[in-house]
């Protein structure tokens, strides 16, 4: 029965994923569908100023993620870290109205400079919004439906992190699945990855980790991503610096395969999918120091991935932000200016871009075109082509931004220190 069950549970995680990755109505976690920052958009304009705004509102409280979209709501979350509050807010896309907000009081707590008290994306679903939220003192989990009531709270122990929160949950078919990391230390709480029921909030599974000397701010996504990537069941990747790249039965939490060596500093940025390739970065310091592929075994998916190539060249590897893949082609944005394009099964150069701009936020793809907003609050927007390098414009937002782009509904979603924009659309 077990058995049945599981290859009922595979073949509609399989379509829900399709769906996901199809449909332009919905964002549902952070860079979208499958964490892969793909929109299948047609009417976002390249050049724009704000007369082009459909419309741009202040919002409650300041903080670096990302919104997140369910038909006719987009959520932000935001905090006021003098006050010790945070805040989920839930707009109309229509106007940007504030439908309704939750508020939350939290125990401050040491974070980087650069940080933010509200650096963790919600991620949602039919059901409603699951917003995380990690402190000192304790680690919050509350699920809200679309008209703002309750559905249930979780809390877990506080975080042991040199630098902060900053990891955000994903829903897998009914699972929210996030990862409690802590730093190793006497007194650190045990370092998970943890699958919560998403109707009831109850443990699914619980994965218990080695704790690092650096967490992982990594957000998981699915491999394969579609049924013709191969037989293999998807497995949930996980990238950390304890575990390296590791592939979880998403059903049970067990781990299917690992390939530990991978990384020698700290993961920030999230797993990226290039067919059947799969590659992520790690860092430390301010600056990427290392870049990854491995190619898990179809065959036999429990056996420990080859590793395809890695690189060392400090100059040339995103930290804190994410890569983007397309068309078996790698684009990475240098958290210090640099861009370029590898090729994705090699790892071969073919193009590569010293700028002047300065990214925290992760890129996305757009018909055609890549869209990356800088740490001073420009959106870059380039050709997505190996053959070289192509500026197409440079819109400025008016304030700084550490946070990635939303579409849905054929508009884009931008998100300042205090602001939300809405632009494109017919």
């Amino acid at each position: 029965m077990m058995r049945k069950n599981s290859k009922k549970y595979f073949v509609i995680l399989s379509i829900l994923i399709f769906v996901e990755l199809s449909s332009g109505q919905e964002w549902t976690r952070f860079r979208g569908p499958n964490g892969q920052g793909i929109s299948v958009a047609k009417t976002i304009p390249v050049k724009w100023t704000e007369n082009d705004y459909h419309w741009k509102v202040k919002l409650a409280g300041g903080g670096h993620s990302s919104p997140v979209l369910w038909q006719d709501i987009v959520y932000v979350t935001g905090a006021n870290t003098q006050k010790e509050i945070g805040y989920l807010q839930a707009l109309s896309i229509t106007d940007g109205k504030e439908l309704w907000h939750n508020k939350y009081s939290f125990s401050k707590y040491r974070i980087n400079s650069l940080n933010s008290f509200a650096s963790s994306t919600p991620t949602v679903n039919a059901r409603g919004v699951y917003v995380l939220w990690p402190t000192g003192k304790e680690v919050i989990l509350e699920a809200l439906s679309h008209k703002g009531k309750p559905l249930w709270k979780r809390t877990f122990p506080g975080i042991v992190s040199m630098h902060g929160g900053g990891t955000s949950p994903v829903i897998i078919n009914d699972t929210v699945v996030f990862t409690l990391e802590n730093r190793a230390g006497a007194n650190s709480p045990d370092s998970v990855w943890v699958a919560l029921d998403a109707e009831t909030g109850k443990d699914r599974w619980i994965c218990r980790r080695d704790s690092p000397s650096h967490v992982s701010y990594s957000a998981p996504c699915l491999f394969p991503t579609s049924a013709s990537a191969g037989a293999m069941k998807p497995q949930l990747v996980f990238t950390s610096k304890a575990h390296g790249f590791t592939g979880l039965d998403p059903l049970t939490g067990k781990v299917v395969w690992e390939y530990r060596p991978a990384f020698k500093q700290r993961v920030v940025s999230s797993p990226v999918i290039a067919d059947d390739v799969i590659l992520c970065t790690c860092g430390s310091g301010g600056y990427g120091r290392g870049l990854v592929a491995i190619r898990p075994d179809k065959n036999d998916p429990t056996r420990t991935p080859q590793k395809v190539y890695s690189m060392a060249f400090e100059d040339m590897h995103p930290y804190v932000t994410t890569s983007l893949a397309l068309d078996g082609f790698i684009y990475l944005f240098q958290d210090l200016g640099q861009i370029f394009c590898i090729r994705a099964t090699t790892g071969k150069l073919h193009w590569k871009e010293k700028t002047k701009f300065k990214f925290y936020a992760s890129p996305i793809w757009i018909d055609g075109n890549i869209y990356c907003v800088t740490r001073a609050g420009e959106v870059v927007v380039i050709k997505a082509t190996s053959e070289k390098y192509e500026l197409l414009a440079v819109n400025p937002l008016g304030e700084m931004s550490h946070s990635t782009p939303a579409v849905a509904g054929e508009r884009m979603y931008l998100k300042t220190f205090s602001h939300l924009i809405s632009i494109g659309g017919k």
